[in-house]
């Protein structure tokens, strides 16, 4: 069990390349290799692939003692600027290393950091440093002391944290101006926000910590975006107006630092503004342009400058039903769609100069796959840049005539390769073996099924090695089919996820499907659910289970369903509004009642509880216990800041009342998820609560 849950991190680690990356602003890339007899850094050429020794743990040690610090057990986080400079954080110092000659260094302490800094963020193109500390923002210059530049920090008033609890492609609050001058930040107020406590249990007596969850229907937090100007050391607020509860997201710099631009998204979540504001003094310049959707609109990127061009950019829109790339002027006028076509765009790369293509990755070939492609700015010519269709994660170098290529597929467990952006060429760099060559892996099988209204869905079914199609076998569904998740990919292992093996090789057949609402298929197939959430999902999955029925060797009296999360919701609601089709279920961190969820993904998909009563009446799985027939395990983190436990705990209260038998574990101390090595003891528990109702 412990080999199925954390074996692809440990006993089956495929082999690979530690820290390879380009070489900052150069064409040359690099990566440590760290073994019993050597720990270097290596760079190579990616015209000549010849290799240079950058330098050794042992020197970088003798030379942080020569400035008094503490030598490293093992190579740091490498960020390259230059192909002779580049930086590490150690200790809470940010410490530079100037490799000029490749035979001798040069090494100095730039800038540091408290020991007690939060949401740090460094510019290492000048050195500058921005953090908070007990709720306030700091910027600390080389050489100089911190500056507090917020005072009125508190648990109701934070700066410089993510905001709209990580929606809307959010992930930091801090955004340094390209040339380090200013520095905007968020500022979120949630003194109204109700308070929530989560119990820490460790402790005798138990204590209570208070978290701010803004729940669907109810108070949301204001957030605002500040501008602190290093030469002035003045501040500016940008004015975004009303309704204070708005989102602002995909905050951007132009490249001349002069405006910033913020996509100002209605609570509705049904009407955004591009919004292009002075830097210098907070005023709206103008609104470029506006999306609206009957259903919801939700940006996720940041606008893209090509190179140091102010005068024009790549704003990402699903305004024709795929997430596509248009080109727009500065002032907000659209010149073109640059890519079109029923796929998505999933990362933008980079830019090519002398081709004058914008590199990005999308699912033209598949939507189980993601691939690299070009597309040409001026003439929309677009071509491919994988030679092997695959799931590709790959980095363009700094000038965009490279790419260091990562792909994986069903059949491949890890290729790398360096692939000239201009020419095509490709040099295989590292190939992977497959550490599972000599286990008895599951078979797995591509299935297609098609939704109600036609709709192809993706899936796929996982038999045992020694499979018998003259035998029966117990089924489990494994499921999640919610926003931002796709089960269904072309990557190793073969069958998703090595508990799936472990399952197959202890007699059960694994069955994964993808139904309407799941990404990657673009904003149709995932909408579709808007105002029901859990209706059209449990539709499809019942779609899985009929083509289950449909295969002699299946045991349609023993079937069970898990799922964590929206999958536990999704468990929990074939359990209880289609009882007797599922024997038993496992639901993991179920949301019970989506007016107990968060403000921003939830109105996003089914409004607000007084818009839309009926949809969350339909999907309110606390009034439906009675329909409970068989035997369902609930599990649930006591820390759990995303599905709060009060779901699971009211659960079992109703249980109580109906006088209905649900099974009940709890994780002290876990979070949202159960990892580490406490996930070995719930894939276990999962596993024996199976082995008891459906063998």
């Amino acid at each position: 069990m412990a080999e199925a849950v954390n074996g692809m991190g440990t006993t089956f680690k495929l082999k690979s390349l530690s820290q390879l990356q380009w070489m900052g602003s150069a064409e040359y890339y690099s990566y440590v290799v760290s073994n019993d007899t050597e720990k270097v850094i290596m760079a190579y050429s990616p015209e000549t692939f010849d290799a240079e020794t950058v330098t050794s743990l042992e020197k970088m040690n003798k030379q942080l003692k020569g400035i008094g610090v503490s030598e490293l057990k093992a190579f740091p986080a490498i960020h390259w600027i230059t192909q002779t400079k580049f930086y590490i954080n150690h200790e809470h110092k940010y410490i530079f290393f100037n490799t000029t000659a490749r035979d001798s260094t040069q090494v100095s302490i730039q800038n540091e950091e408290p020991a007690t800094a939060e949401n740090v963020f460094f510019d290492s193109g000048t050195m500058r440093l921005a953090y908070t500390d007990q709720y306030n923002l700091f910027v600390k210059l080389p050489g100089a002391s911190s500056e507090k530049i917020t005072s009125d920090g508190s648990k109701d008033m934070l700066y410089g944290t993510s905001v709209h609890r990580d929606e809307f492609g959010i992930d930091h609050g801090i955004f340094w101006s390209p040339r380090g001058n200013h520095l905007a930040f968020y500022r979120m107020d949630q003194s109204m926000v109700e308070d929530y406590p989560v119990v820490d249990w460790s402790a005798a007596p138990a204590t209570v910590k208070f978290i701010k969850y803004p729940f669907a229907g109810r108070k949301s937090h204001h957030v605002t975006l500040g501008v602190y100007n290093i030469g002035t050391k003045s501040t500016v607020y940008l004015k975004t107006g009303e309704p204070a509860d708005q989102y602002l997201t995909t905050v951007t710099w132009s490249p001349d630092e002069k405006y910033i631009y913020v996509s100002v998204l209605n609570r509705d979540q049904n009407h955004l503004w591009m919004n292009q504001y002075d830097a210098s003094t907070g005023e709206l310049i103008k609104t470029l342009f506006e999306e609206t959707s009957d259903r919801y609109v939700e940006p996720q990127h940041q606008l893209y400058f090509i190179g140091d061009d102010a005068s024009q950019f790549i704003w990402w829109s699903q305004r024709d039903g795929y997430m596509h790339l248009y080109l727009y002027k500065q002032d907000g006028t659209l010149l073109k769609q640059l890519t079109k076509g029923p796929w998505i765009v999933n990362e933008i790369l980079g830019y090519n100069k002398k081709s004058q293509e914008i590199i990005f990755t999308g699912t033209m070939d598949s939507p189980l796959q993601k691939n690299v492609y070009a597309v040409q700015v001026s003439t929309n010519k677009m071509r491919s840049l994988s030679g092997t269709k695959a799931s590709h994660t790959a980095q363009l170098s700094a000038d965009g005539n490279y790419l260091i290529d990562q792909y994986t597929s069903m059949s491949v467990p890890k290729n790398i390769e360096i692939t000239n952006v201009l020419t095509g060429a490709e040099k295989r760099i590292l190939t992977a073996g497959n550490t599972l060559e000599n286990y008895q892996t599951a078979q797995v099988r591509s299935v297609q099924l098609y939704a109600s209204d036609s709709t192809l869905l993706y899936g796929k079914l996982i038999l045992p090695y020694d499979f018998d199609s003259t035998k029966k076998y117990p089924v489990v569904v494994y499921l999640y089919n919610g926003p931002h998740l796709q089960l269904n990919r072309d990557a190793f292992p073969a069958s998703g996820n090595l508990w799936y093996d472990y399952m197959t090789q202890h007699g059960y057949v694994m069955f994964v499907m993808d139904g309407r609402g799941s990404s990657n298929r673009g904003f149709a197939f995932e909408s579709a659910v808007h105002r029901q959430l859990g209706t059209l999902e449990m539709e499809d999955q019942l779609k899985g289970v009929d083509y289950l029925k449909s295969l002699p060797y299946v045991d349609s009296t023993h079937m069970g369903v898990h799922g964590w999360s929206f999958g536990g919701f999704m468990t929990t609601s074939l359990m209880l509004r289609h009882p007797g089709v599922f024997t038993c279920g496992v639901a993991g961190g179920p949301v019970l009642d989506w007016s107990m969820y968060e403000v921003m993904y939830t109105e996003r998909y089914m409004d607000t509880p007084e818009q839309n009563p009926e949809g969350y009446k339909a999907n309110k799985l606390l009034d439906k216990v009675k329909g409970l027939k068989s035997k369902l395990l609930m599990i649930h983190g006591t820390d759990d800041d995303v599905v709060v436990w009060q779901h699971s705990i009211m659960m079992q209260k109703k249980s109580v009342d109906e006088g209905v038998q649900l099974d009940y574990y709890v994780y002290p101390g876990h979070p949202h998820n159960v990892r580490g090595k406490d996930r070995v003891h719930l894939m276990q528990k999962i596993t024996d609560y199976f082995d008891m109702h459906l063998k």
